[in-house]
């Protein structure tokens, strides 16, 4: 159970190079379609509280519907592996590109409880095929460009969800109401997808040429290999740090250290600041550095990062612990997504690998919440994220990382 580093070379299986200058040139397309899908989901999110009161919700079926929501989306990206297999990522995105953004508009035109989550449940299902369908098709690009790009593409799910916030901020101080702001938003992403359709790599790009070996296993079950629970169980260690700073970063520092509101919610700014920023040169450490001494950095930095924020009794250091927490962890979720689809073995493609992984990250995201919470109220929240530290100490000294693959700047 290792993760393979992207610059390791492969001269034998190296694409040619026309195959190699259309996958740079797909960098931006692949990087187009995370913002797309990201500026969807992110609307939708931060209208959510505004939805909220004008479905006259609870706490409770605030909680179930967001639950019906990462099922559907669970459940939608299983078939994946086999719609790419037979249509191409760039068709299923197409498709899904189409459907999120008439999704979002039902989601702000429901009109009742039952219909709003109706709306959302079919969001998450979309959403989730589209999650699976992009990453598989920027793994793709980054295969036969030879060179990393996923972090790229993660920053631009990360830049989308600063983009939706502002846009929010500024509806909420015009009195635009959820439903107008929802489906403005819709018709504006509507055209993006056909904009971005045509320049994302043929089917044919999908199509592993590497057969699976003698004895290696094939169909859905063949894809749950040793390989792929690793880098998922990792994957999961992850989601539920990244969900305790941005979820609980800021309770932490309101009640835990007696900060007021305004400056506990810097805690969620600075750490998104810092992971966009860290995504942004990512690509260009692990192609300087390589994924293995960019992976244990980067789960350095962020554990050094959760220790300052959590045992430092001062909150302008708290502040910045949680920007470099963010800094640090910003590489760590894309690179274990590299690493899923790399030489797996069995002739899956990316995918059927990413879906399976995405099960790992979702279970991670869903869990990850109420774990913490039930900790806290056990322990205390402030032990609660440190326990969280050596979690993420562990994955970076003994996660499934190869030693001596990595390959410095060519």
């Amino acid at each position: 159970m290792t993760i393979q580093d992207p610059t390791t070379p492969t001269a034998p299986t190296a694409p040619a190079p026309p195959a190699a200058r259309a996958a740079c040139a797909g960098r931006w397309p692949a990087t187009a379609v995370f913002l797309l899908n990201g500026l969807t989901l992110s609307t939708y999110i931060v209208r959510l509280p505004a939805l909220k009161d004008e479905h006259h919700l609870t706490d409770g079926q605030v909680g179930t519907i967001g639950v019906l929501f990462a099922v559907a989306a669970l459940a939608s990206m299983q078939f994946v592996g086999p719609l790419v297999a037979r249509f191409g990522s760039r068709t299923v995105l197409r498709v899904s590109l189409a459907a999120m953004p008439l999704l979002l508009g039902a989601v702000g035109l429901a009109g009742g409880s039952v219909a709003f989550a109706v709306a959302v449940t079919a969001l998450g299902a979309v959403h989730g095929a589209t999650d699976a369908a992009m990453n598989a098709h920027a793994l793709t690009v980054e295969r036969l460009a030879g060179r990393p790009v996923l972090n790229g593409c993660h920053a631009a799910w990360s830049v989308s969800a600063v983009a939706a916030s502002l846009a929010a901020t500024v509806s909420a101080h015009t009195g635009v109401g959820s439903a107008t702001h929802l489906c403005v938003a819709a018709a504006v992403l509507l055209a993006g997808g056909p904009a971005v359709g045509p320049f994302l790599l043929p089917a044919a790009a999908d199509r592993r040429t590497d057969p699976a070996p003698k004895g290696g296993r094939a169909g859905l079950r063949g894809a749950w290999t040793g390989k792929v629970v690793g880098l998922g169980l990792t994957g999961t260690v992850l989601m539920v740090c990244e969900g305790a700073a941005l979820g609980w970063g800021a309770i932490f520092l309101h009640e835990g250290r007696g900060v007021s509101l305004g400056l506990a919610t810097a805690a969620v700014t600075a750490y998104t600041a810092g992971q966009t920023g860290g995504r942004l040169i990512g690509d260009r450490l692990t192609a300087r550095h390589g994924a293995t001494l960019v992976f244990r950095a980067g789960g350095l930095v962020a554990a050094c990062g959760l220790t300052a924020a959590v045992l430092v009794p001062y909150p302008s250091a708290a502040v910045a612990g949680f920007a470099v927490a963010g800094l640090g962890g910003s590489v760590l979720v894309p690179l274990v997504f590299s690493a899923v689809a790399r030489n797996d073995g069995t002739g899956h493609d990316a995918a059927t690998l990413v879906s399976r992984l995405t099960t790992f990250t979702y279970a991670g995201v869903l869990l990850g919440p109420a774990l913490i919470g039930s900790a806290a109220e056990a322990i205390g929240l402030a032990a609660t994220l440190a326990a969280l530290i050596p979690l993420l100490l562990t994955v970076a000294l003994f996660g499934p990382i190869r030693r001596g693959n990595d390959q410095s700047a060519r």
